[in-house]
């Protein structure tokens, strides 16, 4: 299967989200072999996995959470790059293959080929092929309406993308705060806690804002290019059908009547 530029950079991106992210567990969880070890009793850096599971259950659930979201954000970014894409929302001559039908008087074979090929534009034509009976401004009518129906659901598809990259880098912060939370009640109840403490679990609450960003930043990315997508993908349909269906519109020109004249004025009573 061959895809185009834009979406090949997109599969690509969301790959290298996903490989990147691995990456940063895979390094966090190894231990660096040259570090000098003071004495026995201290430990290698903590890992990763070491650093969610302190958090506690509220910090662990929180990383699923956001761990949740990142796979529901691949998955919208792959299903887009195979729905948002020019030969699904307007196949390669149905326009033309519509206007010829029309010129030719065959409206009928037109709504047919529509029907076979259920798409953005053909749910269009289909609905300007339907008022071809009341004169063109009722298709250009009918024709608008099914453009921003169509539009309004596609761009409800990609949202979202964007509610992912509003909403994680809040679950982050939520993290963060409750962390931040409990390592300062934990000093307060110590009393005798010093500055390393304090930092450990700072540094332990400040990993779901990291987590938290790392969704959101692809996510709206994303999301700002499929919108452009799909605002050009809109307009070219748009123009398509407008294509498609101007033989209707010539032909209704033809068969408008002419306005009737006046009639004449009564009789004045008395040839007055």
């Amino acid at each position: 299967m061959r895809y185009s530029k834009p979406a090949a950079a997109i599969l690509l991106a969301s790959v290298f989200f996903l490989v990147f992210e691995t990456g940063i567990v895979l390094a966090q969880d190894t231990p660096t072999p040259s570090a000098p070890t003071a004495s026995a009793d201290e430990s290698a850096p903590e890992g990763f996995f070491s650093i969610v599971f302190s958090g506690g259950l509220v910090g662990f659930t929180i990383i699923m959470l956001l761990f949740a979201l990142s796979l529901t954000a691949a998955y919208l970014v792959f299903e887009h790059i195979m729905t948002i894409r020019r030969k699904e929302i307007m196949p390669e001559g149905l326009s033309e293959q519509v206007r010829q039908l029309l010129q030719a008087g065959r409206a009928t074979d037109a709504d047919r080929v529509c029907r076979e090929q259920p798409c953005f534009l053909s749910f269009v034509l289909l609905n300007g092929l339907a008022e071809h009976d009341g004169g063109w401004p009722d298709i250009e009518k009918a024709m608008e309406d099914a453009t921003a129906e169509q539009s309004a659901r596609l761009f409800r598809k990609i949202e979202y993308l964007s509610v992912i990259g509003n909403i994680a880098p809040m679950v982050g912060l939520l993290g963060t705060v409750t962390g931040m939370i409990l390592a300062f009640q934990q000093v307060a109840n110590t009393g005798d806690a010093g500055a390393a403490d304090l930092a450990e679990g700072i540094y332990q609450a400040l990993v779901t804002t990291v987590g938290g960003l790392i969704v959101a930043i692809p996510s709206l990315g994303a999301f700002a290019i499929f919108r452009n997508r799909v605002d050009q993908f809109v307009a070219e349909a748009a123009y398509l059908a407008q294509h498609a269906l101007s033989p209707l519109k010539r032909r209704t020109a033809k068969v408008t009547p002419s306005p009737a004249s006046p009639p004449p004025p009564p009789p004045v009573e008395g040839g007055k």
